[in-house]
C-alpha cells in the first residue's frame, strides 16, 4: 500500500523538467558535440539532377588525396535498404539532393576538396515537381511501380455519402491546398558510427532508439544482438529525423575503415534530406439540411510525398480524420492518395497529416454556416461528435491500402470534452462581440474566426519499463523511449513515482541506450504519455508490491497487512519502518519488468480541441497581425501544467509559420530548391508570435494514466484554419491556398474588388 498523504502528488504539478539544468547551463551533449579517437569525418556529394541514372562514377582522383581514407557509391556499397523504395545508395537519383557518394577522411576540410574531384556521367531524365505532372500517363516512372503509391487511393467509409447527399437541402464544396512545410529544426541531422570489428555502436538524434537499431541491422545485414543505439539530446526533430540513411552510410564507413565516423550535414543539406511536410490538393464536400444537420461529408486528398514514401500511408490516414470523425455525421467517405514527385521526401511532421486535412474541413464549415446564415459556433456547437462516438455498426478496420475501409461506428470515445473546450474558448477570446467588433482604422480590419480538431492519439505500440529499488535506496526506471524535447521523460518520472509513492527526486529515469533499456515503441503519434505512462505505472506498482513484500520479511511479520510506503521507506500501522536504502542492502537487487499493449477495444482514445483567433488585417499591405489567439484543448488530466502550456504555445508559433510565412520552394525548370536556408526560409521569430491563452478542458480519461491522453501534436492542427476563418470575418476574403503571405492576401483582396 502507498500511503497517498505522506506527501503531495506531483502528477498535476509543473515539476522542473528532469532536462532543464544541462540545456540552460549549455552542457547538454548533441551528436554533432561528440568526438571519438582516430575519428574521420564523413560528407556526401549529392545530385545536380531532379530525375537521373547514374552511368559511372570516377572516385580515384579523390581517394588519391593523402588524408582520404574511404568513397562509398552505389557500386561498392552491395543491396541493403534503409527502407523499402531506398537503398542504402542507388544509381538512380531522384531528386536535387539525392545521394550520390559518400566521402570519409580525416577531417571536414579534405573531405569537401575530394568531394570536388569526383565525376560523375548521368543520363538525365524526364522529371516532375508536382502532382499533376506525375500522375500524367506515360510520364517517366520515378519508381518501377508507377508514381501513384499503389495504384491508387486508399478509401475509408461508413454509411452512403451518396445517399447522404441525397437527403440534404445546401451542399458547399470547395478545394484547398497546402504547400511543403520544412520543421527548420535548430539541430541539423548527424550520425557517429563506430564499428570495432565485430559490434556497431551509433550515436544518432532519434526518436526510436530499438526501431533504428532494427533498421541498422537490416540494411548492413549485422545481427541485432550486435548493435547499440545511443540517442543523446536532440535539437528538434518534429518527425523530420526519422530519416536513417544518414546513420547507415556513417556506419558502413565506419566498417569499411576500422574507425569511427561522424557525418553531420549542413542546413542546406537539413532541409533537403530533413523530412517535410505533405504538400496536398484537398477537394471536400458536406450536404446539410436547412435547420444545420449534417448528411454528408465526403473529402479527396492527393498528398505529394516526394522522391520517397517515407511515412506517407500513416500521414494520408491522419488527413482523413477530421472528415471521418469530428462530426456527427451517418455519412462519410474518405479518399487518400500518395503521388511520388521528384522533390524532396516528405515525412511525418508534426500532426501527421490533420494539419492539412483540417485547413480543408474546418474552412469549409465556416463555410456551410455562411450559407445557413448560421453562426459558426453555433453550427459546431449542435454537430460536433459527441462522447457516444459516430453513428453505425461496430466494424473492425482492415489492414489494408487500397479498396474501402469501414470505418468504426458504434464504438463510444474514452472521453470527449470537446464541448466544453468550444464554450470556454469561446468565452476567452469575447465570441459574443464578434458582430460588433470595432475596425481601428479604415485600412484595417479586424475579424475573429475559429476552428476545432479531433486527433487519435493515446495507445501505441507495445512498451516496457523495468524499475528497480537500487542500494543506495534509489529508484531507477528504465525505459527504451527517447525524450525529444518535448517533456516526456519528466511526465512519465512524475507518473512513475507517484504510482509508487515517492518524491520524484527519489526515481532516476535511464533511457537512450539500447543496451540496457527495454523495447518501447517511437516517440511518435502523441502516444508517449500514453503508452510508456502506463508501462511505468505498472512497473511502479508492481515493485511497490515487491517493496512491501520485502519489508514484510526484514521488519519480522508474517504478512504485508499494514504496511505501507513513505517517500522514505516502508512502515507498518505499528509503528515499524526500515528505509529503502536498509531494505536495499538486507534484500537485495528488488526489481521487475513490465509489458504494455495500451488501449482498449471498447473505446476510441482521441484528443479534442477548440481554437479561436483575433485578427487585424491591414488591406493596403495585405499583412496580417494576430491579436489575441486562444486554445482550449481536451487532453485528459494535465501530468505537468507549465510543459503541457508550453507544448501548446509552441505548437501554435510553429504553425504561425505555417499559415502565414512557410513554403518549400521548388523551380519547377530545374527541380532546385530555391530556399534552403534559414535565410531564404522565412520561419517565424519572436515578432510574429501573438498573445496567447491557453486552457485545458476539466477532462480525466479512463483509459489512460492518470487520466491522460495525447497533448504534444494537437496545438498544430487548428491553427490555419483559424486564421483563415478569421481573415474571412474580417475582409470577406476566402483564401483556400495557403500560406497567407501578404502578397496573397492582397491578391485575393483585389479580386474581391
Amino acid at each position: 500500500m502507498v500511503d497517498q498523504n505522506a506527501h503531495p502528488p506531483s502528477v498535476g504539478t509543473s515539476f522542473q523538467r528532469v532536462d532543464l539544468r544541462d540545456k540552460v547551463l549549455g552542457i547538454a551533449k548533441y551528436t554533432a558535440d561528440l568526438s571519438l579517437p582516430d575519428m574521420l569525418h564523413a560528407r556526401v556529394l549529392r545530385s545536380p539532377h531532379p530525375h537521373a541514372n547514374i552511368l559511372s562514377i570516377d572516385v580515384q582522383p579523390a581517394l588519391n588525396m593523402v588524408g582520404v581514407h574511404d568513397i562509398l557509391t552505389p557500386f561498392n556499397v552491395g543491396e541493403g535498404k534503409v527502407a523499402p523504395d531506398v537503398p542504402i545508395l542507388d544509381t538512380k537519383v531522384r531528386f536535387v539532393g539525392d545521394e550520390i557518394a559518400v566521402v570519409a577522411a580525416v577531417n571536414v576540410y579534405e573531405a569537401d576538396a575530394a568531394i570536388d574531384l569526383i565525376k560523375v556521367s548521368y543520363e538525365v531524365l524526364p522529371f516532375s515537381t508536382n502532382m499533376d505532372t506525375s500522375m500524367k500517363k506515360g510520364n517517366p516512372k520515378i519508381h518501377t511501380q508507377g508514381n501513384v503509391v499503389n495504384g491508387g487511393p486508399i478509401v475509408e467509409a461508413r454509411g452512403n455519402v451518396e445517399e447522404g447527399f441525397d437527403q440534404a437541402d445546401y451542399i458547399v464544396e470547395d478545394s484547398f491546398t497546402t504547400p511543403g512545410h520544412h520543421p527548420a529544426s535548430l539541430e541539423p541531422r548527424a550520425a557517429l558510427a563506430s564499428w570495432d570489428g565485430t559490434r556497431l555502436t551509433m550515436w544518432k538524434p532519434s526518436r526510436g532508439i530499438h526501431a533504428d537499431k532494427a533498421i541498422l541491422a537490416s540494411a548492413l545485414d549485422v545481427n541485432p544482438n550486435n548493435i547499440t543505439v545511443i540517442g543523446p539530446v536532440m535539437g528538434g526533430g518534429y518527425g523530420s529525423k526519422d530519416e536513417t540513411r544518414t546513420s547507415v552510410l556513417a556506419a558502413l564507413l565506419s566498417m569499411r575503415t576500422g574507425r569511427p565516423v561522424k557525418l553531420e550535414l549542413s542546413r542546406e543539406e537539413e532541409f533537403l534530406a530533413g523530412r517535410r511536410r505533405h504538400s496536398t490538393f484537398t477537394k471536400i464536400k458536406m450536404g446539410v439540411k436547412k435547420d444545420g444537420t449534417v448528411t454528408a461529408v465526403h473529402a479527396k486528398t492527393v498528398m505529394d510525398t516526394g522522391a520517397y514514401l517515407s511515412s506517407g500511408p500513416g500521414v494520408v490516414r491522419r488527413a482523413g480524420q477530421g472528415a471521418l470523425y469530428l462530426y456527427r455525421c451517418p455519412n462519410v467517405k474518405y479518399e487518400g492518395q500518395i503521388v511520388y514527385t521528384n522533390t524532396p521526401t516528405a515525412g511525418s511532421y508534426r500532426a501527421l497529416g490533420a494539419p492539412q486535412g483540417h485547413f480543408a474541413l474546418e474552412s469549409l464549415s465556416d463555410q456551410v454556416a455562411d450559407k445557413l446564415s448560421i453562426d459558426p459556433l453555433k453550427f459546431r456547437l449542435m454537430n460536433h461528435v459527441g462522447p457516444e462516438g459516430q453513428p453505425g455498426e461496430r466494424t473492425t478496420p482492415k489492414n489494408q491500402i487500397i479498396d474501402t475501409q469501414p470505418v468504426e461506428g458504434g464504438i463510444p470515445f474514452s472521453s470527449n470534452e470537446l464541448r466544453q473546450c468550444l464554450i470556454l474558448g469561446a468565452d476567452a477570446i469575447g465570441w459574443e462581440r464578434r458582430d460588433q467588433i470595432q475596425t481601428p482604422t479604415g485600412f484595417i480590419k479586424r475579424g475573429i474566426g475559429m476552428s476545432m480538431f479531433i486527433y487519435r492519439g493515446g495507445p501505441g505500440g507495445q512498451s516496457k519499463a523495468k524499475m528497480s529499488l537500487d542500494e543506495d535506496g534509489f529508484f531507477t526506471l528504465n525505459v527504451g523511449f527517447m525524450d525529444v524535447g518535448e517533456g516526456s521523460s519528466t511526465v512519465v518520472l512524475q507518473m512513475a513515482a507517484d504510482t509508487l509513492g515517492v518524491l520524484p527526486q527519489m526515481v532516476r529515469l535511464n533511457s537512450g541506450n539500447t543496451d540496457n533499456t527495454p523495447q518501447s515503441p517511437m516517440t511518435a503519434g502523441s502516444t508517449l504519455t500514453f503508452s510508456a505512462g502506463q508501462a511505468a505505472v505498472r512497473a511502479a506498482n508492481q515493485l511497490a508490491q515487491i517493496v512491501i513484500e520485502a519489508a514484510s520479511e526484514v521488519i519480522g511479520l508474517t504478512d504485508t497487512e499494514g504496511l505501507y510506503i513513505t517517500p522514505e521507506g516502508v512502515c507498518s500501522a505499528r509503528g515499524d519502518e526500515v528505509n529503502f536504502t536498509d531494505l536495499a542492502k538486507k534484500s537485495g537487487l528488488l526489481k521487475t519488468t513490465v509489458s504494455v499493449t495500451p488501449g482498449s477495444r471498447d473505446y476510441i482514445v482521441n484528443s479534442f480541441g477548440a481554437h479561436f483567433a483575433e485578427i487585424e488585417v491591414d488591406i493596403e499591405t495585405g499583412y496580417v497581425k494576430v491579436i489575441k489567439y486562444v486554445a482550449a484543448h481536451d487532453s485528459g488530466t494535465i501530468i505537468n501544467p507549465r510543459m503541457a502550456e508550453s507544448q501548446v504555445r509552441g505548437g501554435i508559433s510553429q504553425m504561425m509559420g505555417f499559415t502565414f510565412l512557410e513554403d518549400m520552394e521548388i523551380d519547377d525548370l530545374s527541380g532546385v530548391t530555391l530556399n534552403a536556408s534559414f535565410l531564404e526560409h522565412k520561419s517565424p521569430t519572436i515578432m510574429e508570435y501573438p498573445e496567447i491563452e491557453v486552457i485545458f478542458a476539466d477532462s480525466i480519461d479512463p483509459v489512460g494514466p492518470f487520466g491522460a491522453k495525447s497533448l504534444g501534436e494537437t496545438p498544430c492542427i487548428a491553427p490555419a484554419p483559424t486564421i483563415a476563418n478569421a481573415l474571412y470575418h474580417a475582409t470577406g476574403v476566402r483564401l483556400n491556398h495557403l500560406p497567407f503571405t501578404p502578397d496573397n492576401v492582397l491578391t485575393a483582396l483585389r479580386k474581391l474588388r
